[in-house]
């Protein structure tokens, strides 16, 4: 067979295996959003409505632990809110991919803001994670305690929080990587 060459205007047509591939990416893209929703959410309503109250020598004295009682807490459940709030904002373009498999510039400011949304759920969450570790271990040179044996259920909770974040951004590592495929496939 004889190449044959394009005249000057003329589109360049893509095999169908690559559109058929892409769409598959993008079908994939579509439900690692829609989990990634899920999984920021439940982070942001399992860590906002995490409290407990203790009594202390009577029923009269008690303590009460909250997650807005550490700013850090508060700025974890902002930045899931935002970072779910994004991924449902998100959706219609990910449908926008299955539909035209070959977009290339909505792919590339997708791979940005997904970065931009890893980068900020990444900060909150492994902050959160320090102030967890520390509230199960403690620190006795700078003289924090352990508060999990006496606040277990609190502990937990926030603990159960991160599982969904740290998955998320497990999540947008994968929506990265099917994007940067997606946008390499292309002829």
């Amino acid at each position: 067979m004889k190449p044959v060459a394009l005249e000057t205007g003329e589109p360049s047509r893509a095999p169908p295996q690559i559109h058929k591939r892409n769409k598959g990416i993008s079908i994939l893209d579509l439900v690692l959003r829609a989990v990634a929703i899920v999984a920021t959410l439940a982070s942001a309503v399992a860590m906002g409505t995490t409290n407990e109250t203790l009594p202390i020598f009577n029923q009269f004295i008690q303590v009460k632990a909250q997650y807005n009682d550490l700013p850090t807490f508060t700025f974890f459940v902002i930045v899931n809110s935002v970072v779910c709030f994004y991924l449902v904002v998100s959706l219609p373009m990910s449908i926008f991919h299955i539909v035209r498999s070959g977009a290339r510039i909505s792919r590339v400011i997708l791979i940005f803001l997904d970065s931009v949304m890893l980068a900020l759920l990444t900060v909150g969450a492994a902050a959160a994670a320090a102030i967890v570790y520390l509230a199960h271990k403690g620190n006795a040179s700078a003289n924090w305690l352990a508060i999990c044996q006496q606040f277990n259920s609190f502990c937990d909770r926030v603990s159960e929080s991160l599982i969904g974040s740290f998955g998320a951004i497990l999540g947008f590592i994968v929506l990265i990587l099917l994007s940067a495929i997606a946008l390499c496939r292309r002829p």
